[in-house]
């Protein structure tokens, strides 16, 4: 096992854990047994490990060796019932990850199971999102994005990333498969820039959680290098890729990434990706008023997709402290929405959730005082 998980089981799989188990001279088996425990009971101690012989437990705590789930500092519920969560690591720093039953309709017509209609009886929700972080932080400096503020700090290690969710799912007392979640990688930092540790979790996910890989979405801003290795992938989340311009000298001003993958690279990237039978790449767009989000900005974005097995999502600017730009009234996205459909395009509109606690997309900064947050801003389409 890499020296980075030797005492923090999390994050491992079961190869290593077989190997971790055979080390200590117990039988192959135990390392599934682990694996089970750790992932698919979700069991946060090694001394509940029930399956593990006493004595075996008594070797883990002799050498100091947890299961690792990070843990919740604090959670806060909006009024649309979303939650956001600061959750935190053993060096003291945290991130925060997203809890949204119902989702905010970003896997609308992407062609796979996570964005059809589906209605269980007896709760609040039939299906729910969580909204993972892949760095403390992120370095991609996108202008109109809170997190951009935070710079970067450090990549998460594979088991911090899965601990995210493995505490949100303990704390909703939620267990899929029987009850449906997605993933969403979408959080803080830009997990193309963490990719080894990122696909690594959606590994573990698929594997051992039990969220298959057709409910993982991963958004980049166009790591373009990445987008080709990740289609090469045997378990590969959904891809979606954050444009948020329509041509290069304004792509340039509002993510300066586009200086190193402009658009002819990226969408060339983006139109020799493999795509599963039904699935369609997602392009998300983030308007801003009276910057992108003009009549003429939607036809240049209908332009740079036609032809491609794709959707675009339209996210109206959630809005926050620093950030130097406006929300569009509800009839200008409506009418770029319209614009695209027009053109044969799948345009959908994504819905703001928890703009009033800062866990809408682009607010992600670890707030921990509420006291400034504007009242809850209702869906605008």
């Amino acid at each position: 096992m890499a020296s980075d998980v030797q005492t923090r089981l999390l994050g491992s799989d079961q190869s290593e854990l077989v190997e971790l188990a055979v080390r200590l001279g117990e039988p192959d088996y135990r390392g599934r047994q682990l694996f089970d425990a750790i992932y698919k009971q979700r069991v946060g101690r090694i001394d509940d490990i029930s399956t593990l012989p006493a004595e075996l437990r008594r070797v883990f705590r002799e050498r100091g060796v947890e299961v690792g789930v990070p843990q919740i500092l604090n959670k806060f519920e909006s009024a649309d019932a979303t939650v956001r969560y600061l959750i935190g690591f053993e060096d003291g720093t945290s991130v925060e990850t997203v809890w949204m039953p119902e989702g905010d309709g970003g896997e609308a017509g992407d062609g796979s199971e996570a964005g059809e209609a589906f209605v269980v009886s007896g709760r609040s929700w039939d299906r729910a999102t969580i909204c993972v972080s892949s760095q403390v932080g992120c370095a991609v400096d996108c202008q109109f994005c809170l997190t951009a503020a935070l710079g970067v700090r450090r990549n998460l290690h594979a088991g911090e990333i899965v601990g995210q969710i493995c505490a949100v799912l303990k704390d909703r007392k939620v267990n899929p498969p029987q009850q449906r979640v997605n993933i969403v990688f979408m959080g803080m930092g830009e997990p193309f820039l963490n990719y080894d540790h990122f696909i690594k979790a959606a590994r573990l996910l698929a594997e051992g959680v039990g969220i298959p890989e057709s409910r993982m979405t991963v958004s980049t801003s166009g790591i373009v290098p990445r987008i080709h290795q990740f289609g090469l992938e045997s378990i590969r989340p959904k891809l979606a890729i954050s444009l948020n311009a329509s041509n290069d000298e304004l792509r340039t001003q509002l993510m300066p990434i586009n200086r190193k993958w402009n658009l002819e690279r990226l969408m060339h990237a983006a139109r020799e990706f493999p795509l599963r039978s039904r699935e369609k790449l997602t392009f998300e767009y983030v308007l801003l008023k009276d910057v992108n989000d003009g009549p003429e900005n939607a036809r240049e974005l209908a332009a740079l997709v036609r032809g491609m097995q794709a959707k675009i999502n339209l996210i109206a600017l959630n809005p926050g402290p620093g950030i130097d730009f406006a929300t569009p009234a509800a009839d200008r996205v409506e009418e770029f929405q319209r614009i695209l459909r027009k053109s044969a395009i799948p345009a959908f509109v994504r819905r703001p959730r928890g703009r009033d606690i800062y866990a809408a997309c682009g607010q992600l900064k670890r707030t921990v005082e509420l006291t400034t947050i504007a009242p809850p801003i209702p869906a605008e389409t």
